[in-house]
């Protein structure tokens, strides 16, 4: 596989994220682009992890739980940061659908309230 080289410019349209958040992203250590003077460029590497982290953040996954696991595989490996995944995506899982129940709880209630007022306006 070829080695991406990609200014910042290129990287947010790539991922469709504002420059500030890509700022902020290497702010908070997720991605560590290589410097040119006042230019920045990104990797293969910060590819992938603006992609993963791009994957979490879409399931909810809070910035710094990816953070940390983006570290676990540079302190411990794959088998170790996919053992993490797998616990993180469980709790993840776990949230998600506790959401979906309040969401569909309360559309059956506005439901509920808007025929309620239909029928008195009638």
């Amino acid at each position: 596989m070829a080695e991406i080289r990609l200014t910042f410019k290129e990287m947010c349209a790539r991922f469709d994220v504002t420059p500030r958040t890509l700022r902020y992203y290497e702010y908070i250590e997720l991605l560590q682009p290589e410097r040119d003077g006042r230019s920045r460029f990104y990797s293969t590497r910060e590819c992938a992890r603006m992609t993963l982290i791009m994957r979490g953040r879409k399931f909810g996954i809070k910035l710094e739980e990816i953070r940390q696991w983006l570290k676990i595989y540079e302190n411990e490996g794959t088998k170790v940061q996919m053992s993490a995944f797998v616990e993180m995506a469980d709790h993840q899982l776990v949230e998600l659908e506790e959401q979906a129940e309040q969401l569909s709880d309360a559309i059956k209630e506005l439901r509920t309230l808007r025929e309620e007022t239909v029928e008195k306006i009638a």
